[in-house]
């Protein structure tokens, strides 16, 4: 007999979705079984989208419905679109968890290109279109933990990170990836504030190791559809095992370091945001416990608090990483 163990990785049985309504959503993100989802989950595939994107990309659909399904947070439960799409982070569009949806719907990210620069072989600007092509985007269905003791589980669907900076020939020298996100006052609200404490753009960055794991993706949708701009279209960063603003959104700059980049959360408040931000029970915010989070969606009778897992629970695929740190010093 075959007893198996459960994974640090391995989803809560509360997270779980049952095995007929789990098929029936992957035959959805397929094109198909839209009337049998709508009956077993309403409040998660066939929820009114009513804040139109102006400026998404129409091209983008056809490779969106034919991104492969994976095995990546098998059973798990989505948190339903409308939770995904309208409680977020985005402090380029306001400070209010749903200022990026109701801000965000006329962002133009059609046409978008993304420029590499620094340590590398062949650095260049590459369109959507460009970085796209031959790529197969896949769906992966993953968790998001904010460093706020908030999460949800997020069905992506994008591609390794890997296979974008592997193009440009990093060299040996480079040790870091930086990230930029665009800075468009016009278009950003919050960027044009006089009460941001965030020296715009926003930055991030990720040790080279980090970077090329394979957990690492850049996304371009959600739900089987063009990524939402309160989400971070058309290209973000998600890298499931650290905080959430580490999956810095509306990517228009790559560079390649052979040093730790300035970050803008760990430049504002270092001693609260670390450059590593891997999720860790064990250490908690100055101001708040990280042994606990509370998952979307929360009825209005409970708070749908689970523990806390270290690495956000990956820690089976990322522990390695970070061998001999002491995680509490490079929090």
């Amino acid at each position: 007999m075959l007893i198996r163990s459960r994974r640090s990785s391995d989803p809560l049985s509360s997270e779980i979705t049952p095995q007929s309504v789990y098929l029936r959503r992957r035959q959805f993100m397929a094109g198909g079984a839209a009337l049998a989802l709508s009956a077993a989950m309403p409040a998660v595939a066939l929820q009114t989208r009513d804040n139109p994107q102006s400026g998404a990309p129409e091209w983008l659909q056809k490779p969106l419905r034919e991104a492969v399904t994976t095995a990546f947070g098998d059973g798990e439960k989505p948190a339903p679109y409308s939770t995904i799409t309208q409680y977020n982070n985005f402090y380029e569009f306001g400070y209010g968890k749903d200022d990026p949806y109701r801000y965000s719907g006329s962002m133009q990210t059609d046409p978008w290109s993304v420029t590499v620069e620094g340590e590398c072989e062949k650095p260049g600007t590459l369109t959507l279109e460009d970085i796209l092509r031959g790529q197969t985007l896949e769906e992966r269905i993953y968790r998001l933990r904010c460093v706020e003791a908030w999460s949800m589980v997020i069905p992506w669907i994008g591609f390794p990170l890997a296979d974008l900076l592997k193009r440009f020939r990093p060299l040996s020298s480079a040790k870091f990836v930086e990230f930029i996100t665009l800075h468009d006052p016009e278009q950003m609200r919050g960027q044009r504030s006089a009460f941001s404490t965030i020296d715009w753009p926003y930055h991030e960055g990720l040790r080279m190791d980090e970077a090329m794991h394979p957990l690492t993706i850049l996304a371009v949708g959600l739900y089987g559809e063009v990524l939402p701009n309160q989400n971070g279209a058309p290209l973000r960063l998600v890298v499931p095992w650290k905080y959430g603003f580490k999956s810095i959104k509306s990517v228009v700059g790559i560079r390649f370091r052979d040093s730790m980049p300035a970050t803008s959360w760990n430049d504002i408040a270092p001693h609260e945001y670390g450059f590593y931000a891997n999720v860790n029970p064990d250490v908690d915010h100055p101001r708040w416990s990280q042994a606990t989070e509370r998952r979307l969606p929360a009825g209005l009778f409970g708070s749908n608090r689970i523990d806390t897992q270290l690495f956000n629970g990956y820690a089976a695929e990322v522990a390695s990483l970070y061998r001999g740190m002491d995680l509490r010093k490079h929090y």
